[in-house]
């Protein structure tokens, strides 16, 4: 089994940063896939995705997965505006360049995804290929007002079984997929026990910018960036029922190039599990045409 390394390195105002390293014994040279979590999540939730890759026996690669500032086990910002994509992609930048990477696959989940698209117009000689978990240059205002909604409701359930029941009880209609092991896992990535409680593990702080969102105009959208990033590879998946990434722009993706690849998720909503059985053959075929 590959054990992670945790690593620690200073953020450019010196903030720490958190990520862990599934490094394999022989990666066959293979570009290493960074992994970059949703807006409150951390990760963790790439674990069994980390290990499903990691320890491939025909082709194991080492998984990065990332904690953004005020995420897990990164520190807290004493200025809650630094939580934005653009600081957050710098951090990105800064780690791969004290790790010594120069060019990575990568996979973004939902933030994550808005981090690479980012990455595309500041730094994409990094970037060889992406997978693009239910996230696109443009996202539906009632999936974030659903997420909004959802980090205002402070919660501390009195064991992990209990988290993991609560979030199947709120997510799901979305998720029928999902195993109770899917769930359980869920809850110890979303969770951590802090001072004898377990409470989502992240900086309260950082929904304040989600909260400011004015709803009343038109989202701000990413096009021009997407434009960018879709002259790598690119495979883009959406969950079948995400209220935050569309069919519409999925599709509008996929036409765009040759090298956008779009697939649905079966039974899942927003952002789906990239090691569930029905994706994680695609990912591994997309990694594996990439190197």
């Amino acid at each position: 089994m590959v054990e992670f390394e945790s690593r620690f390195f200073p953020a450019e105002d010196g903030l720490k940063l958190h990520l862990r390293d599934y490094a394999p014994a022989e990666d066959g040279g293979r570009l290493p896939l960074v992994c970059l979590p949703g807006l409150s999540r951390n990760a963790r939730d790439f674990h069994p995705l980390a290990l499903c890759l990691a320890e491939d026996p025909a082709q194991p690669r080492r998984v990065i997965a990332l904690d953004y500032r005020g995420r897990g086990l990164s520190g807290r910002d004493d200025n809650p505006a630094n939580y934005n994509v653009a600081v957050e992609c710098r951090d990105v930048l800064t780690v791969l360049a004290a790790l010594g990477i120069t060019r990575a696959l990568f996979a973004g989940t939902s933030r994550g995804g808005l981090i690479l698209h980012v990455m595309a117009a500041v730094q994409p000689d990094c970037i060889a290929g992406a997978i693009l978990n239910d996230i696109g240059p443009e996202i539906e205002a009632e999936g974030l007002r659903e997420i909004r909604d959802y980090l205002a409701r402070a919660s501390s359930p009195t064991s992990f079984a209990a988290a993991a029941e609560g979030l199947k009880a709120l997510h799901g209609p979305a998720f029928p997929a999902l195993s109770a092991g899917d769930w359980r896992d869920m809850a110890e990535a979303i969770y951590a026990e802090r001072d004898g409680r377990i409470v989502a593990d992240f900086d309260p702080r950082l929904t304040e910018q989600v909260q400011a969102v004015d709803f009343s105009k038109p989202l701000a959208t990413l096009w021009p960036q997407f434009a960018l990033l879709a002259e790598k590879p690119l495979l883009v998946v959406r969950g079948e029922r995400s209220r935050l990434f569309s069919r519409q722009t999925l599709a509008r993706m996929a036409a765009h190039a040759a090298s956008v690849r779009a697939i649905t998720a079966p039974g899942q909503g927003h952002a789906p599990l990239l090691h569930h059985g029905d994706i994680l053959p695609s990912v591994r075929a997309f990694l594996a045409d990439r190197g």
